[in-house]
């Protein structure tokens, strides 16, 4: 029995076996974090792989029961680490003692939520393998200076090292989505602080992106304190041409 992939949840099962092996592959070997969450597993094409790896521990979310009964009726092994739920309203803070990675085939309509969310644990994530919208991979490992560079871009690579790993055809779904995929790695870079007011930063990084077409001095007038000094060349600019690093004298400049 095969499960029926749910639009409304934004189901396109990875039938094809080299890449799903490729996907798990890219997962660092022997590392020193062997809990894995895998988000999404859906029938099971990431978790064939994740099983035969003895330096993996994994633990599956998925929300959709059709799923769950399937991979609980097909892998042995896995009573107990599959949970039947919601990524984005899970607390994981008892699944795992430590540290542990993500690996999925993220839905496409909730990925940047996944990431947002992601990025609330980064002290205790190392590492993400995922496949996504090309578009939105494209984005997230995009350089300042473009019109591709936007939020998840700097919210991301503040905390973590983007690899592109590659590129996803739609012959290798089922049903085929409309999009081109990407599989991309997120590695925890060596920084512990912004050296400014964290939750300043993403209101600053969201606030001027939402806004992109206008200088730095118009779209962030909101976060302007009355009287506040926008002499700084940095206001002149747009949000796409400012680096993280960028961001974060901006921050301190707003703080």
């Amino acid at each position: 029995m095969d499960v029926r992939a749910k639009k409304a949840l934004g189901q396109h099962f990875l039938t094809d076996q080299s890449i799903a092996k490729s996907i798990v592959d890219a997962l660092a070997q022997d590392s020193e974090v062997p809990g894995v969450l895998e988000i999404g597993p859906g029938m099971g094409v990431l978790t064939k792989y994740l099983l035969q790896r003895e330096d993996i521990d994994p633990v599956m979310i998925e929300i959709d029961k059709e799923s769950v009964d399937y991979l609980l009726t097909h892998f042995d092994g896995i009573e107990g680490k599959i949970i039947e739920g919601d990524y984005l309203k899970l607390d994981v803070t008892g699944l795992f003692e430590g540290k542990y990675r993500v690996i999925g085939n993220f839905p496409y309509n909730i990925s940047s939520q996944i990431f947002f969310k992601i990025l609330e644990d980064k002290d205790r994530v190392p590492e993400v393998v995922c496949m996504i919208q090309k578009e939105v991979a494209d984005r997230i490992a995009e350089r300042p200076g473009t019109k591709v560079y936007g939020i998840l871009s700097v919210l991301l690579q503040a905390w973590y090292d983007i690899e592109y790993v590659l590129s996803v055809g739609p012959g290798a779904f089922a049903p085929p989505p409309k999009v081109k995929s990407a599989v991309i790695r997120l590695k925890r870079n060596s920084r512990t602080e912004l050296g400014c007011d964290e939750k300043l930063f993403k209101t600053v990084v969201k606030t001027a992106f939402n806004q992109r077409r206008k200088t730095l001095r118009n779209a962030l007038k909101p976060l302007l304190k009355e009287g506040a000094d926008t002499t700084d060349p940095v206001f002149d600019l747009r949000a796409e041409k400012l680096s993280v690093e960028d961001f974060i004298a901006l921050t301190a400049l707003l703080s």
